[in-house]
């Protein structure tokens, strides 16, 4: 059995990291995981387990390396790069997208999961926001997005003016924002956007939302495990056993209560291809 502790990083030293995480992790059984409290993604549930959709499938993956005592460390969305060359924890289990820019700062396990976009605004839509041109073609709108996230490059690709983008530390100050008026719409992942407006009657997801198109194609992010530069070994132990689990039916039924299923799988999209620029 796995056993988790939960603890959440704030003004954590680095710990030293070790030439192989690899080895010492079969050697000792402990790994350190870090999330960023993102519901379906990864996140602690109110007894302070941890769920989502990359936490399930890291502690099943590790539980095949033999790695049984796992600590599950919680930090903000844009710390999670920064903590991890750091040395705070090993493994980034938050669903985070793949992309060149990431690429190029850490090692990425081929993706789990593929997912569009989404927008959350207050009940109603009082705007009738239902795409990004939506904002952009009203230069009085605001579009929240949180830090470190890939919304903010969405948002300037697309041609969104920079002042109309908001940027916020996670999606709790996102939906602060919405309720306050202070933006027009919250932007992020449709499954998040859509377990935010489960939470408050004040706000809902956009539906329909039209699917965002950039330079003539769509837009939809692939999201996997994150991995120290160095830590080569340990990446793609977690692409061995990724591979044959992957669109299981074991793997279908540990994410479906997430919302994840047989529609968000990757197909044959690999990590190598979504680095490329």
């Amino acid at each position: 059995m796995v056993r988790i502790l939960t603890l959440v990083l704030a003004g954590m030293a680095s710990t030293l990291v070790t030439a192989d995480t690899l080895d010492d992790a079969k050697a000792s059984g402990k790994l350190t995981l870090a999330v960023a409290n993102e519901v379906p993604y990864g996140y602690l549930s109110s007894d302070g387990e941890p769920k989502g959709e990359a936490p399930e499938i890291a502690l099943h993956v590790l539980d095949k390396l033999g790695i049984d005592d796992v600590e599950v460390l919680v930090t903000e969305f844009g710390s999670l790069i920064p903590g991890l060359k750091a040395g705070r924890f090993d493994v980034i289990a938050a669903g985070m997208y793949i992309n060149p820019k990431r690429c190029q700062q850490i090692l990425f396990s081929n993706p789990t999961y593929t997912i569009g976009e989404g927008f959350l605004v207050q009940s109603g839509n009082p705007e009738s926001l239902d795409s990004y041109a939506d904002v952009k073609d009203n230069g009085d709108l605001k579009l929240g997005v949180m830090a470190g996230a890939v919304e903010f490059g969405y948002a300037k690709d697309f041609g969104i003016a920079l002042d109309q983008i908001v940027t916020l530390p996670d999606y709790p100050s996102g939906v602060a924002a919405l309720k306050a008026g202070r933006i027009d719409a919250l932007a992020g992942t449709v499954l998040t956007m859509a377990e935010l407006g489960k939470k408050d009657d004040a706000v809902e997801l956009a539906q329909p939302f039209e699917d965002l198109v950039i330079n003539g194609e769509k837009v939809n992010g692939y999201g996997g495990f994150g991995f120290r530069p160095g830590d080569e070994r340990l990446r793609d132990a977690f692409n061995n056993e990724l591979g044959g689990f992957i669109g299981s039916d074991e793997h279908i039924a540990m994410v479906e209560p997430y919302g994840f299923g047989a529609h968000t799988l990757p197909g044959g999209v690999t990590a190598e291809q979504l680095c490329t620029p």
